[in-house]
């Protein structure tokens, strides 16, 4: 499975009839070039989980800058950076997950 389909996957998981009406997961461009990620934790096993601000400067156009807050995933970077966006919450959220919090598993 790759980084996009694992990503649908995830959405899906927690698409219960309520919370992808008031939550999801929204895709961006900058205008510096780049992406803006924002992925909606409330309701999910990610909910409460911790983590450590990433920022990853290589050049101009080749950076990363992932945080949450207040429940929220957020992640920007360069033009050819959203596929390590992805990634990123992807291995954050595969090491979150406990018994009983199924995710998809990417290969």
């Amino acid at each position: 499975m790759d980084l996009l389909e694992w990503l649908q996957n995830w959405y899906h998981q927690h698409c219960d009839g309520g919370w992808e009406h008031s939550y999801g997961i929204r895709l961006t461009s900058l205008d510096n070039p780049g992406w803006g990620v924002t992925i909606n934790l409330e309701d999910t096993n990610l909910e409460f989980a911790t983590f450590d601000d990433l920022i990853i400067n290589r050049s101009e156009i080749d950076w990363v800058d992932c945080k949450v807050q207040k429940k929220v995933f957020r992640a920007y970077g360069g033009p050819n950076n959203l596929k390590e966006i992805i990634e990123i919450f992807r291995r954050w959220a595969m090491s979150q997950h406990g018994p009983g919090n199924s995710l998809p598993v990417c290969k």
